[in-house]
């Protein structure tokens, strides 16, 4: 009887560990979004002068500091869902679909970092109306640090979140993961005819093969590559898998504009963008977030290397770093714990 009692009490643990396993990969993606609806937040669209279309959510008007979240490349607003219902205690957040990306305006001619910070500038203007703390993360922190540098007089604080500085200049992002598995790969894509669809493409070429290995791999990808079949205009997400894996296809599949990610390509984006520049401008209180450095031989696997972070410090006038220990370059989404805890300190020595 004991025995029994024991096998049935064995087998009901197993049962809740698969049982949670499962549930957590079906609502990884609900419930954040779920909370942040719960919270106040509302998504909303803005016109601007020239008629460009910028969508965005924002919190509860809460009276505070308002705060000004710029997304990084291939994501939307809703990426920083885990973080929304916190901070929206300390800050009145607004965060923003930049140009390319989700249900904001999906124009070329807008597809550089200058033009975006315009943008993103008039909307400060035209629908926050005061001084904001500005964060961005990747290609949104370099967005970011243009205001900041451009646009003093509507900047309090800027934060950047592992930002690509430095690493993305001609000769440095050759041998760098973003572009090998990114932005080069997109264009040997376009260079061949036999594939038509760049998700089946990216991951029969994908880094992480090397990882898994090719069998195990190539089952997860044939998974993928079904549930995008079916639902071509959803993020991939397949339930069996954990959210680390399923955060990998969901990158290349949000709603997204690959002619955004041409402009890194081609160096469009950063048309009149000098990087020592810009940094060396900015003279509000500045932190960077840093992820782990990480290589694979040559090849770097992270944002950027930690001494293209002590020199991106070493320009701002009034600027720190902050290491948090992540392999994940969405510091937001990977550790929202650490993150909301460095926006409302930074928000405490504003004050």
């Amino acid at each position: 009887m004991k025995k029994k009692i024991i096998l049935i009490i064995i087998l009901g643990i197993i049962l809740f560990i698969i049982g949670s396993y499962f549930y957590n990969n079906v609502t990884y993606i609900k419930k954040p979004l779920k909370k942040i609806a719960k919270a106040g937040f509302i998504e909303r669209q803005i016109k601007l002068k020239d008629g460009t279309l910028l969508n965005y959510g924002e919190g509860p008007d809460n009276g505070k500091t308002p705060l000004l979240l710029i997304h990084g490349q291939g994501m939307t607003w809703e990426d920083y869902a885990k973080v929304l219902e916190e901070l929206s205690k300390h800050y009145h957040v607004y965060a923003i679909d930049c140009h390319g990306h989700g249900e904001s305006e999906w124009k070329v001619e807008k597809y550089s970092a200058k033009e975006m910070a315009k943008d993103f500038i008039e909307f400060i203007d035209t629908e926050i109306g005061e001084k904001v703390v500005v964060s961005g993360h990747s290609s949104g922190g370099m967005i970011a640090a243009w205001m900041a540098a451009y646009y003093p007089d509507r900047i309090l604080g800027t934060v950047i979140e592992d930002s690509p500085f430095f690493a993305t200049e001609a000769g440095r992002r050759e041998k760098t993961y973003a572009w090998v598995y990114g932005f080069q790969l997109y264009q040997d894509f376009k260079n061949q005819s036999e594939e038509k669809d760049y998700f089946k493409y990216s991951l029969e070429r994908s880094y992480w093969k090397n990882i898994f290995g090719e069998k195990i791999w190539n089952f997860i990808s044939k998974s993928a590559v079904s549930y995008h079949e079916k639902h071509p205009n959803e993020p991939v997400h397949v339930k069996y898998l954990p959210p680390q894996i399923n955060r990998m296809f969901e990158v290349v599949t949000y709603p997204y504009d690959q002619r955004f990610g041409e402009t890194f390509y081609d160096n469009s984006w950063f048309e009149d963008y000098n990087q020592e520049e810009v940094l060396s401008k900015i003279k509000s209180p500045t932190v960077f977030i840093k992820a782990n450095t990480s290589y694979d031989g040559d090849l770097l696997l992270a944002a950027l290397s930690d001494e293209d972070t002590d020199r991106v410090v070493s320009l701002l006038e009034k600027g720190k770093r902050v290491n948090v220990d992540t392999p994940g370059h969405d510091i937001h989404y990977d550790k929202p714990d650490e993150f909301i805890e460095i926006m409302v300190e930074f928000l405490n020595e504003l004050e």
